[in-house]
């Protein structure tokens, strides 16, 4: 049995309330953690990550280039070009010699 809540909104302090409807609707989707924002807060930070090309940046283009970095190929000894800090303890592979390797997936 649900019971209205009310809540404080991190962003602007205002308290909100948190239905039982919506207490329902975040416990059908499997929702652990209460809103934290109001329903004005939480639809104004949706627009400013959609208008800014928000999201996590992982696989969806979000407009930043990623850092990348050089080493040499473990195989062929040219120039690799890697999204990551080589550490020097694992072979790095420039991506012709990467794409020639077997797949282990």
């Amino acid at each position: 049995m649900y019971v209205d809540e009310m809540l404080n909104c991190v962003d602007c302090g205002r308290q909100f309330a948190f239905t039982a409807g919506e207490q329902q609707f975040y416990a059908s989707k499997g929702f652990q953690n209460k809103p934290n924002r109001c329903p004005d807060c939480r639809q104004a930070r949706k627009q400013m990550r959609s208008s800014s090309g928000g999201g996590s940046g992982m696989g969806g283009g979000g407009g930043q280039r990623r850092e990348m970095f050089q080493a040499t190929c473990s195989q062929c000894g040219g120039v690799a070009e890697v999204p990551f800090q080589p550490r020097g303890d694992k072979p790095v592979y420039c991506r012709d010699c990467f794409q020639s390797k077997p797949s282990y997936r």
